[in-house]
């Protein structure tokens, strides 16, 4: 029996695939083809900024809230004294202030009309700056809030028409009405309720609606 051996080509070696490396060419190859792909997908969101958000191509920042700053003035306060307060006062005097806003009380006396209209008591004060603003005031107090409120009517209708009218409130609670009305010479009368006292000043327009709601009462 004839021994036959199949040899490789190339006597006494074992027939072997080396592993190739990859040329420096195919590294570069591949370099670019990364840095391209990155450089796409930057493009890509870029041009995605721009439609969701406009301000990005100009390079506008979010803008940020502006912060609301209330300024408050002070209240101003007389220059000038107020006058001696008598000790005996009613209760309804003492609730009279001896100053309100820049002006100072410089006269307090009895008033007699409202007590015949069935006030209880009755005042007239006089406020001043001691140069040229002067304020008279007319307080009466009424045993009951109906009977004020109809003498509060009668001395708005007695002043005129009113310019501004509404609510006079302590807290939450309102407790009567008042109204502002022209008057010549550049002034204006205010009327006011609060409970069972009633209020009347007249003095300067541009300052009435102020010193009715310094008022105390």
């Amino acid at each position: 029996m004839t021994d036959q051996r199949v040899n490789s080509p190339r006597t006494g070696a074992t027939a072997s695939v080396a592993a190739r490396k990859a040329s420096p060419a195919v590294y570069r190859r591949r370099r670019f083809v990364v840095v391209v792909g990155l450089l796409v997908i930057a493009l890509f969101l870029v041009l995605v900024a721009g439609f969701v958000w406009p301000g990005f191509w100009r390079g506008e920042a979010t803008p940020q809230p502006v912060p609301t700053v209330t300024v408050t003035a002070a209240v101003p306060t007389p220059t000038v004294k107020a006058m001696e307060r008598s000790g005996e006062e009613t209760a309804f005097q003492k609730a009279l202030p001896s100053a309100v806003l820049q002006l100072a009380l410089g006269a307090l006396t009895e008033a007699k009309e409202p007590k015949g209209e069935g006030a209880l008591e009755a005042w007239n004060a006089e406020y001043a700056d001691g140069d040229t603003i002067e304020v008279a005031l007319l307080a009466g107090q009424w045993a009951t809030e109906d009977e004020a409120a109809t003498a509060a009517a009668a001395w708005t209708r007695s002043a005129g028409e009113a310019e501004s009218e509404g609510d006079v409130k302590v807290g939450k609670k309102v407790v009567g009405q008042y109204a502002i009305v022209p008057a010549k010479g550049g002034k204006a009368v205010v009327v006011w309720q609060n409970g069972t006292a009633v209020m009347r000043a007249s003095g300067p327009a541009d300052m009435m609606e102020d010193f009715y709601a310094a008022f105390p009462l």
